[in-house]
């Protein structure tokens, strides 16, 4: 039964794909626009009737419930994929905070939490000369305050601070 419910999401999954990329194409698009066009020159035809717009109404409602569905289905897949890609970057630097990774469980407010935090450390950054400067998560104002200790030494001893 598992074998055939992979097979089953693996079906939809191809579907759901091949409908993303087409229905984002510019074939698809042409498509939809010479519907609407055949659909426009045959009002006369129909003298412009209630059935006649009801076709419209009805097609383009159908369609538009339909890609709900895929466009939220799309989406979900490229968020999942874009957050493991960020965690991956995350992990793999040696200073940055493993405390974000999977941040996106979070509540709203311990998400604004985290927010002012780094609105905090935007402040600190723009007291900074060196625009590639920059402090974890972890240990922002000790990193701070390491670096300020370095900079008064080096301008006692050099009087520059831009020395490396």
């Amino acid at each position: 039964m598992k074998k055939k419910q992979e097979k089953n999401n693996s079906l939809f999954e191809r579907f759901a794909n091949a409908a993303t990329k087409f229905t984002g194409s510019s074939p698809a698009f042409l498509m939809a626009t010479a519907i609407v066009l055949v659909w426009a020159l045959t009002g006369p035809l129909f003298d412009y009737s209630e059935t006649w717009q009801l076709v419209i109404n009805t097609g383009t409602t159908i369609i538009t419930f339909l890609m709900v569905f895929l466009i939220q289905k799309a989406q979900n897949k490229d968020g999942k994929a874009i957050q493991l890609k960020l965690n991956e970057l995350i992990a793999a630097h040696e200073r940055a905070s493993n405390r974000m990774v999977d941040i996106e469980d979070l509540t709203e407010a311990e998400l604004d939490q985290l927010h002012k935090f780094y609105v905090t450390l935007a402040e600190l950054a723009k007291k900074e000369n060196d625009i590639h400067c920059s402090h974890s998560i972890d240990a922002a104002e000790e990193i701070h305050q390491i670096k300020r200790k370095v900079k008064t030494i080096l301008t006692k001893n050099h009087g520059s601070t831009t020395g490396k």
